[in-house]
């Protein structure tokens, strides 16, 4: 019976350390990454580089994300890594001289990078503190990319007034949900390659950022 005892303790003792270094690593390199898309963010900002064509963005955005994937349990997958994550810092320059343009946009970006820092905070916090498993989630997650995904689509083709505020309202909740899918995979085994699980929750941020942006930037038009 003691032994039995003893063989449960190492198990948890190892799920717990593994967590640990799980987390550890994540959060390390997704600081890093923060920074070099910030870096790459400020570089295309002061050349006043014009946003690509969508198919641009669309090819590079996954292209790199399934090469990272695809080379997660090497080195070069940190390579990748930051690839990707420079790459979407790149776009995000043009996006921020279009914001910074308008009348009260220094405020409209600083709310924005504000509530993105205080909402990823809470919510990993949150999930950190209370150890929940937030794996039921998961069926939201896909029936809400689904859903946000017709709404943008419908916005290309039709004017309909008050989508693109619910649009950007729907990824600020979407991405709130996922970085806490994302974290409680993290603590309960879901995930256990650091890479893909900061460029997990690098995706979440990012898309939150951006549509917190775009929330900010159209009530800011309507006052």
């Amino acid at each position: 019976m003691r032994e039995q005892d003893y063989a449960v303790n190492n198990s948890l003792q190892a799920e717990q350390l593994e967590v640990s270094r799980v987390l550890r690593n994540t959060y390390g390199l997704l600081a890093l990454t923060l920074a070099f898309s910030g870096l790459t963010a400020y570089v295309a900002q002061q050349m006043r580089v014009g946003y690509p064509n969508i198919f641009v963005v669309l090819i590079g955005f996954y292209g790199l994300f399934f090469l990272t994937n695809k080379l997660r349990d090497s080195a070069w997958g940190l390579v990748s890594a930051f690839a990707l994550t420079g790459f979407m810092g790149f776009l995000l320059g043009p996006i921020l001289n279009r914001y910074l343009g308008m009348q009260g946009g220094a405020e409209v970006v600083s709310s924005a990078f504000a509530m993105t820092a205080l909402v990823f905070g809470g919510l990993s916090a949150y999930v950190l503190i209370t150890r929940k498993d937030m794996s039921f989630l998961g069926g939201f997650i896909t029936a809400g990319f689904f859903v946000l995904l017709g709404a943008t689509l419908a916005s290309f083709f039709f004017q309909i007034s008050g989508l693109q505020l619910a649009i950007s309202a729907g990824f600020v909740l979407f991405s709130s949900v996922c970085i806490l899918f994302q974290t409680s995979a993290i603590i309960h085994g879901g995930e256990r390659n650091y890479i893909m699980a900061t460029i997990s929750l690098y995706v979440s941020i990012y898309n939150l950022f951006v549509s917190l942006l775009q929330l900010f930037g159209i009530m800011s038009r309507d006052d």
